[in-house]
């Protein structure tokens, strides 16, 4: 039985599906897995083998990805990135073939033959189930290179090197069907339950807290080609789905076009939505319930957690808007900063995880892996409380703390009280360098249409709900904050990508 699909789900069962297109089945996916997984052996490739997936968003995404990783180690990437991002990615993972779709203009097909990688061609069924393709080899890889990799190894994705050089995380089956069953039980999915996967698939939380997900409990995942919210209500009509996972940003999206597709709310029927992979507004989740009229979830994870570390439980258990829940999968405490003692309820240190979901280390870094574990946690760098009744309060990256000279203030505090602002549709506090203090308290903006508010006015509005220090010096306004290929706003670097750390 393949480790990723659901030992429970009939043959005929729905699996699979997209936007205009026909569902594959359970029995049908397990078919084309095995089909990608003979074409990969026929090549001259075996378990360890690293296979990078450059794909547009969709089920072929999705199922080219399961075929590789029961077999082998996926290596998704983001198709949007330039030859020598590509040529990186390929030379650090020691990939050894390319996976691209039929006549692909990406960069990425130059530099794979440069460094003799194999090279195999995906063609769709154009009028068959969603997620079934023919793969070619075109050219075969050449002799494997260096020392032997893990066969458990299923997956390698990177650290995002934010502050530093990405880090290789490695991720086993067992580490990937952990984490899967852990959010198939925080939400209760079952063969009757259907998603819709909006993100993208060269990261975790798709690959995991959406597809994974719903494989490993019976139910269907429907893969739309990307993320578009002028579409996202079109697809809602056309799947019903039973309940969709995005990040903040996505979610504020998808509610700025709400007004508009009032009669596809009146017909969708959502148990649930998710949301993980960055801080979600209290504002933001009060009015995700309003509108769509069901609980929204909001969870914590990280790449080396393989995805999900805590959930906030499903009612009528409680969900306390600005905590990211209980933990729910992993064990999960509160690490002083010296790295030894583990703090009781009410102490605020850093976040701390172990268990069946969690990577083993980061690929060839020692000094990494020295600084993450310790006494067998991993620390994820996030800091943050545990409450009495088991409830986790993030209160924001280590990194990303801001020092004003010796008071340490969360940026995701003063991003809630922003976003409390009438006028305000997305906010993010930073560091901004500063001379005598060190660093000083530092917004960026995104005002909602038509809506209208200045500098004076939102520091005035802050100082009625934050300690002084922690109001805002400097608020800048912009059309958009920067963000990540995930769709998270970025917050580290930004005093310097808006040309104010000097």
């Amino acid at each position: 039985m393949n480790p990723f699909l659901s030992a429970a789900a009939h043959g005929g069962a729905p699996a699979i599906g997209a936007p205009g297109q026909e569902t594959l089945s359970y029995g049908g996916l397990a078919d084309q897995v095995e089909r990608t997984a003979a074409s990969l052996r026929d090549a001259g490739l075996g378990g360890g083998d690293r296979v990078a997936i450059v794909l547009a968003n969709g089920p072929h995404t999705a199922t080219a990805f399961l075929g590789v990783a029961s077999a082998m180690t996926a290596a998704p990437l983001n198709p949007a990135y330039r030859a020598d991002e590509f040529r990186f990615y390929f030379e650090d993972i020691d990939a050894r073939l390319l996976i691209v779709e039929k006549d692909s203009r990406s960069p990425a097909v130059a530099v794979a033959r440069d460094l003799g990688m194999g090279v195999a061609e995906l063609s769709g069924h154009g009028d068959g189930p969603a997620g079934c393709f023919d793969l070619v080899v075109r050219e075969r890889p050449g002799e494997r290179t260096g020392p032997a990799r893990s066969a458990e190894t299923a997956l390698v994705l990177h650290t995002s090197g934010t502050t530093s050089r990405p880090k290789i995380v490695p991720l086993s089956r067992r580490n990937l069907s952990a984490s899967a069953g852990h959010i198939a039980r925080s939400l209760a999915l079952g063969s009757g339950d259907r998603s819709v996967n909006i993100m993208p698939l060269f990261h975790i939380h798709g690959l995991v807290g959406a597809v994974l997900s719903s494989l490993a409990s019976g139910a269907s995942v429907h893969c739309a080609p990307g993320f578009n919210p002028l579409k996202f209500f079109a697809w809602c009509d056309e799947i019903r789905p039973s309940w969709y996972t995005a990040v903040p940003t996505m979610h504020q999206a998808i509610l700025a076009r709400a007004p508009r597709n009032r009669e596809t709310l009146e017909r969708l029927d959502l148990r649930l939505i998710r949301s993980s992979s960055a801080s979600l507004p209290s504002r933001v989740m009060e009015d995700l319930e309003a509108t769509f009229g069901c609980p929204v979830i909001e969870s914590y994870g990280m790449t080396e957690a393989s995805h999900q570390m805590t959930s906030n439980p499903l009612p009528p258990a409680v969900r306390y808007p600005g905590s990211v829940g209980i933990a729910a999968g992993p064990e999960v405490a509160i690490m002083a900063e010296d790295g030894g003692r583990i703090l009781a309820s009410g102490e605020t240190g850093e976040v701390v995880i172990r268990g069946p979901n969690v990577t083993e280390g980061y690929e060839n870094n020692p000094a990494a892996n020295a600084a993450a574990f310790s006494r067998g946690w991993f620390r994820t760098g996030d800091q943050g409380v545990i409450d009495g009744k088991g409830y986790l309060r993030l209160t924001g990256r280590l990194k990303e703390i801001i020092n004003r000279g010796g008071e340490k203030i969360s940026p995701l505090e003063v991003d809630d009280v922003l976003m409390e602002h009438p006028a305000v549709a997305q906010a993010v506090a930073f560091a901004l360098p500063h001379a005598v203090l060190g660093e000083e308290v530092a917004a960026a903006i995104v005002l909602k249409d038509r809506a209208v508010a200045d500098e004076a006015a939102l520091r005035s509005f802050a100082r009625t709900r934050l300690a002084a220090f922690k109001v805002p010096k400097r608020v800048v306004f912009l059309d958009e904050i920067p963000k990540g290929a995930t769709g998270k706003l970025q917050r580290i670097g930004l005093a310097e990508r808006l040309g104010l750390a000097s």
